[in-house]
């Protein structure tokens, strides 16, 4: 055959094969949407699944069912995830355990990059360095030169194996070269009564969970871990700011896909949560709740998903963290 009817064949084939996917995007969506969040109600991804969600059932003309899926540091709501249709009905929302998880289990029976197709990025969520008020210190250096001359009394608080909060702490114990015992919890609802009560002296919590304590002066706040300062708390300084150079922690996250989905489906629901996060009702109730509210192209946050990778790999590996 010669070569340019060839070429126009191939060229017919292709353009057809799109068709289908160009006219199911154009009726998506028919049906209702699920966003599975693999964390309890009441946290940071849960909350912008939900004010999200009422957004895009309404812009959307169907409804938007959340549906939580916690366990196994939340692996098991995200391996759901992965294994759904890539049809655009079953989308998620994930936080920072999603690019920290690769490192410290070995048979997580997804990949963060290859088994998704990102959306978009949601949010970030500062961390607090919150300590009981019983601890001398109203800096982060302070809380530092503490921490050296009181070994014993050094407990810092964590949301246990994989989380931010975990991550954060050791990220600490490098930057900052003290001795330190990490003592993980079940979450921040677990590790708050004995922060309260000095059973801890440190938990670098999320702004989210903590606000509340630290607003009643049940806490002491002495830095963020953000690299800019926080909305919720202007006042508190960055550890960046107070010496910890490029000290930089925070769970964030996004929505996602499962690997496939039609591009042109992502796109539509890119183009859709953008225009929710852009909604000032969205964000004052994001915000309130000390979310930093994000959004961009689908290929911004397969970038920021590279970067995490890359920065909790580098973690673990000087923390010595053996994969379970």
């Amino acid at each position: 055959m010669p070569f340019q009817p060839l070429l126009k064949i191939l060229a017919l084939t292709a353009s057809l094969a799109v068709v289908p996917m160009l006219a199911s995007a154009q009726a998506y969506p028919a049906r209702a949407i699920k966003i599975i969040v693999p964390a309890p109600p009441g946290g940071a991804i849960d909350t912008i699944a939900r004010v999200v969600g009422d957004k895009l059932a309404a812009s959307m003309g169907q409804p938007v069912v959340v549906d939580n899926r916690p366990g196994a540091s939340n692996n098991l709501g995200t391996d759901l995830l992965a294994k759904s249709p890539p049809d655009g009905y079953t989308i998620g929302i994930v936080g920072g355990s999603h690019n920290i998880n690769k490192f410290l289990f070995k048979n997580l029976g997804w990949d963060p990059e290859k088994s998704f197709e990102p959306i978009v990025y949601t949010h970030v969520v500062p961390l607090v360095f919150a300590i009981n008020p019983q601890v001398p210190a109203k800096t982060l250096p302070e809380l530092v030169a503490w921490m050296k001359a009181n070994p014993d009394k050094a407990k810092v608080a964590t949301s246990g194996r994989g989380s931010a909060q975990e991550m954060a702490a050791e990220m600490f114990r490098m930057a900052s070269r003290a001795d330190m015992l990490l003592v993980p919890y079940k979450g921040s609802s677990a590790a708050h009564p004995d922060l309260l009560g000095g059973r801890t002296a440190l938990y670098i919590d999320t702004i989210s969970a903590i606000l509340p304590q630290v607003k009643a002066g049940n806490v002491r706040a002495v830095a963020v871990s953000t690299l800019k300062r926080s909305s919720a708390l202007p006042e508190v300084p960055t550890a960046d700011e107070q010496g910890l150079k490029g000290y930089d922690a925070n769970t964030n996250g996004g929505f996602l896909a499962p690997a496939g989905t039609p591009r042109p489906i992502v796109a539509k629901l890119n183009a859709e949560i953008n225009a929710a996060l852009k909604l000032p009702e969205v964000r004052a109730k994001l915000e309130a709740a000390g979310i930093e509210v994000q959004g961009g192209t689908p290929q911004d946050y397969a970038a920021l998903i590279r970067s995490d990778l890359a920065k909790w790999g580098k973690v673990v590996k000087e923390a010595n963290i053996e994969p379970e």
